[in-house]
């Protein structure tokens, strides 16, 4: 999946790596029951629901997409640690080369073993990549249980209030 980046971005999202169904299709968060779009709009990022095939106006609004691994599968859970950790190398490479003003690694889980920060918790963190301020948000899959959409649009608005 190509990333979707533009000048002066606002916040870099980082998925943890595409489905199969967002491989399949080309648009990252794309897989039917995905929150991303749903809570990207209710935390005010976007006017209205954006779907996944709309991805290209997030450069204009400011906002990129990434994710830490490229690797497309049916679940998160299927990556190794060593992926994510050399995903998290590329990633950083990735914010030090196009410098946007935040980075939001979606998924907590993975965010620890990439950037080897066992105590993360989701929201702002104390350290940055690349000397950017990075926040933990929850993973937007319809997979996390854990959290409803209006946890994770609350979640995303409050990265959006500290912009």
């Amino acid at each position: 999946m190509p990333d979707l980046i533009g000048p002066d971005l606002k916040v870099l999202f980082s998925g943890i790596n595409p489905s199969l169904y967002s491989a399949a299709t080309g648009h990252h968060f794309a897989r039917p029951g995905n929150r991303f779009w749903p809570a990207l709009h209710a935390a005010g990022f976007t006017d209205r629901v954006l779907h996944p095939s709309e991805q290209h106006l997030l450069p204009a609004l400011g906002l990129g997409i990434t994710n830490v691994v490229a690797r497309a599968t049916a679940r998160a859970d299927e990556l190794t640690p060593d992926e994510l950790v050399k995903g998290g190398d590329l990633l950083t490479d990735l914010v030090r080369r196009i410098a946007p003003h935040h980075v939001a690694v979606l998924g907590v889980t993975a965010y620890r073993t990439a950037f080897g920060r066992p105590k993360a918790r989701i929201g702002p963190q104390p350290e940055t990549i690349a000397g950017v301020p990075v926040w933990v948000l929850p993973n937007p899959s319809g997979l996390n249980a854990h959290f409803q959409l209006a946890d994770l649009a609350e979640e995303f608005a409050r990265l959006r209030a500290a912009l």
